[in-house]
């Protein structure tokens, strides 16, 4: 986040370096964001924007004379409100739309709008912290408005500041009491922060309890050169030194910060190469060459537009990855060039026509502020209306065509008979119980005694038309426990953790009671991916955990375990149905199906895989079913692979239609194909259990 402050005045002089240590900061996110492996670090810039904020903020309030809480409060939020929102809300509804044009409703999208809506009153922050994505996952880098946190962390910030800076204005006294007081804020969230590093780093990193003391940093960096005015030439070599060893900490936190344990301890550098700077440099014009070189003309220029720049450059960014890719030389520099284009344009038509306004200069301060808040309202309502039209105004095929990429459509046979079967969801240890039961039938039908249990990871999930067309057709009562990562049996050695191990526990202790005739479907994912939403995955470090010894005797491990625990089951008349692993591509079909997109490098992978390879991939798993099936009579295998590759070569597309929406996960389109399929199988299935 860049700092927020009106210009780099303190009292009633400009420093250039103010400037330029913003420059600094901002080119360093923006070249982290770019391609990280270039300036490992460079997201500390934020670190020495909030610091520089602290400082700034602080001089820009330090001579008011209005007198009392009300007038500072009115005279503090007008400035920000004409120095933050004007610039923040036009980004805001620009990149709004841009996303309603280009990005689809899918999972990988799913948070963005709610973090662009939030970020309209400073709260994106807490959106990101609470839906656990961690600002350093490859997902981050599709959400247009993550770059917002550091925003919102400012302006939670200000709503503090004033009430803590008040008694600086009361005299001596009241100086030292404020000074206290900030102390006592920077000591209680360092210690936060180094606790919270740890314990939930997502949240650390994120929220404001565990950054208040970058920013209160620099609030008592001004208060203590405010106090301790230097005379011209006494910081003299001593300073200068200060100055160097600063800029030289400053470059080795952008070089090597790292983002395991932060904002502590690797958040230390940044801010105290940045505290160091500017002591050095405040007040100290014999340090020509330190100030010469910070505050050079090329970085005065980019640290005036460096809010601006920091808005624009990650919508920019971003949308490049969701098109045309981010991921060439020429890509890079384009997106670069746009992104300080639109800096440009904002700075020079919204920001400083807004901050040097004669009539906003004359307005009442409570004016403005009321204004302010109702036009923030105003715009983020219509954020909200273009967010409710994407449907209508999206160019992006997954829009256009929803009910052949989503798998979660009304099914043709609901349709023509007035059912529905709609899932309830109900959370289960950090996963989900989805009920299908039909219901709302012109013709009632009697619901089946037995009903069709399901355990799975979103793969489960994706079978959704599937089981809804399944569920009205067989007037059959369906519960799918579902938790996205954490395959059922996945007879993948190296997919095991604790989390997934609480829900697995959880879901079988609530099936305990099945009843014979009921069936137990277990649909995941079985096989390495080769693709994400996000990016391609080398196949042979895929195929590698597939294959040899160790892959072979980690099976077998989970075979024997697999009895033990269907046994369970298969005892009380239960049948288990696994399924056979489905096709899986190279490139996910959502992100290449338009014209926009179709070059991105995501797509560089194909979609088309040749049969004879994804059979031999599939069989170890098909081999570990036989071993299951061999020792336990009561499970069967359905394998849906069949109808979705006939040919000898395995296609995502059924002609212009998708059968998957990404690289594993089955389309609407797809579910639709394999209705016919799993009814079949399920009731001869049904028929051999009952004469085996």
């Amino acid at each position: 986040m860049t700092s927020t402050t009106h210009t780099p005045h303190v009292g009633n002089r400009y420093y250039p370096y103010i400037d330029g240590l913003r420059a600094f900061a901002v080119l360093s996110v923006l070249i982290f964001h770019l391609h990280a492996p270039w300036l490992p670090g460079g997201f500390v810039g934020v670190d020495v924007f909030f610091v520089i904020s602290g400082f700034v903020v602080s001089a820009s309030v330090a001579n008011f004379k209005g007198g009392g809480l009300l007038p500072l409060l009115g005279f503090f939020y007008a400035r920000r409100i004409k120095r933050i929102f004007p610039a923040l809300i036009v980004c805001l509804l620009a990149t709004a739309y841009l996303s309603a044009l280009f990005v689809p409703a899918i999972w990988l999208s799913e948070v963005n709008q709610q973090t662009g809506l939030y970020a309209f009153f400073g709260l994106s922050n807490f959106i990101l912290a609470q839906t656990g994505r961690d600002y350093f996952a490859p997902t981050t880098e599709f959400n247009p408005y993550t770059h917002t946190w550091s925003l919102a962390v400012e302006e939670q910030f200000y709503l503090v500041f004033p009430f803590l800076f008040i008694a600086w204005l009361a005299g001596r006294r009241g100086k030292w009491l404020s000074v206290g007081l900030f102390v006592a804020g920077l000591v209680a969230s360092l210690g936060y922060a180094a606790w919270q590093s740890q314990a939930g780093p997502t949240q650390a990193y994120f929220l404001t309890p565990s950054r208040f003391w970058e920013l209160a940093a620099g609030v008592l960096l001004y208060q203590v050169v405010a106090l301790s005015p230097r005379r011209p030439g006494s910081n003299g070599t001593f300073g200068a030194l200060i100055g160097l060893a600063s800029l030289a900490l400053l470059a080795v936190a952008f070089a090597v910060s790292s983002s395991q344990g932060f904002p502590f301890p690797w958040a230390l550098p940044a801010v105290l190469g940045t505290l160091g700077l500017i002591y050095s440099l405040h007040d100290c014009p014999e340090h020509r060459h330190l100030h010469g070189l910070i505050g050079s003309r090329p970085l005065v220029a980019i640290g005036k537009i460096s809010y601006s720049l920091y808005l624009w450059h990650w919508p920019v960014f971003v949308l490049f990855r969701w098109t045309l890719g981010l991921d060439t030389p020429g890509l890079r520099l384009l997106a670069v060039a746009l992104a300080f284009l639109l800096a440009v344009l904002s700075y020079r038509l919204v920001e400083n026509p807004v901050r040097e306004s004669r009539h906003l200069r004359q307005a009442p301060q409570a004016a403005i502020v009321f204004c302010g808040l109702l036009i923030v309202s105003g715009a983020w309502w219509s954020a909200r209306a273009i967010d409710r039209l994407q449907p209508a105004i999206s160019l992006t095929s997954v829009s256009q065509s929803p009910a052949d990429w989503y798998p979660n459509q009304v099914s043709a046979e609901g349709a023509s008979t007035g059912c529905v079967a709609d899932p309830e969801y109900h959370p289960v240890e950090g996963g989900v119980l989805m009920l299908y039961v039909p219901k709302h039938c012109t013709e009632p039908k009697t619901l089946s005694d037995s009903t069709l249990y399901v355990i799975g990871d979103s793969h489960a999930m994706a079978y959704e038309a599937m089981f809804e067309a399944y569920a009205i057709e067989h007037a059959v009562r369906i519960k799918a426990y579902v938790k996205s990562g954490c395959a059922f049996i996945s007879l993948q050695p190296w997919n095991d953790n604790a989390e997934c191990r609480r829900f697995v526990d959880r879901v079988l202790g609530e099936i305990e009671t099945l009843q014979p005739g009921d069936v137990l479907f277990l649909p995941s994912l079985r096989l390495p991916r080769l693709s994400s939403q996000w990016a391609a995955i080398d196949p042979e470090q895929a195929y590698a955990h597939m294959f040899g010894p160790e892959a072979d005797a980690g099976r077998q491990r989970i075979v024997a375990d697999t009895v033990t625990v269907l046994s369970r089951f298969t005892d009380q008349g239960v049948r288990v149905v696994f399924e056979a692993p489905k096709p899986i591509f190279k490139s996910p079909p959502f992100r290449c199906a338009d014209w926009f997109n179709r070059m991105n490098p995501v797509c560089e992978g194909g979609f088309q895989m040749p049969k004879a390879e994804l059979q031999a991939l599939r069989a170890p798993v098909l081999a570990a079913f036989d071993e299951v099936q061999r020792r336990l009579p009561g499970v069967a295998t359905w394998d849906p692979f069949p109808v979705l590759c006939p040919n000898e070569t395995c296609s995502a597309w059924d002609g212009g239609k998708p059968l998957f929406l990404d690289g594993d996960h089955l389309s609407g389109h797809g579910n639709r194909q394999l209705v016919d399929s799993f009814s079949r199988f399920m009731a001869a299935d049904e028929r051999q259990a009952r004469n085996p």
